[in-house]
């Protein structure tokens, strides 16, 4: 049986950033994060394979943030500094995407979204 993958559009608040998932399935392990950068902007974030993640309008407007041993990269626009996407530290064969970013998902219903302990990386 063939796998059905369903394609979602995630943009920042100013719509300058566009961003195509092709998800296998729904929304892949939420999870946030303790580090010191997403203890501050408090994401909700899913895993996606990074051939899974393509930027369809305003790769000009992303400007790129890296911290630490300067291997996660953390994406935002550079117009309203909303945070897309950062390629995954622990797994580099992913990237972590903003949940919040897809328009019709309301992420104040995910009650119980294990962290990730960043802290100690």
């Amino acid at each position: 049986m063939k796998k059905t993958s369903k394609t979602e559009i995630l943009t920042c608040h100013c719509k300058e950033v566009k961003i195509e998932l092709k998800l296998d399935k729904d929304l892949e392990e939420l999870v946030r994060c303790n580090c010191s950068l997403c203890i501050k902007r408090g994401s909700i974030m899913a895993k996606i394979k990074l051939n899974k993640l393509k930027i369809i309008k305003g790769v000009e407007k992303l400007k790129r943030y890296k911290f630490g041993k300067n291997k996660a990269e953390h994406f935002f626009c550079s117009i309203c500094g909303i945070y897309t996407h950062h390629k995954s530290y622990t797994n580099p064969e992913n990237y972590e995407f903003n949940v919040a970013c897809l328009d019709n998902i309301d992420t104040f219903k995910f009650k119980d979204v294990p962290v990730f302990d960043g802290k100690k990386l």
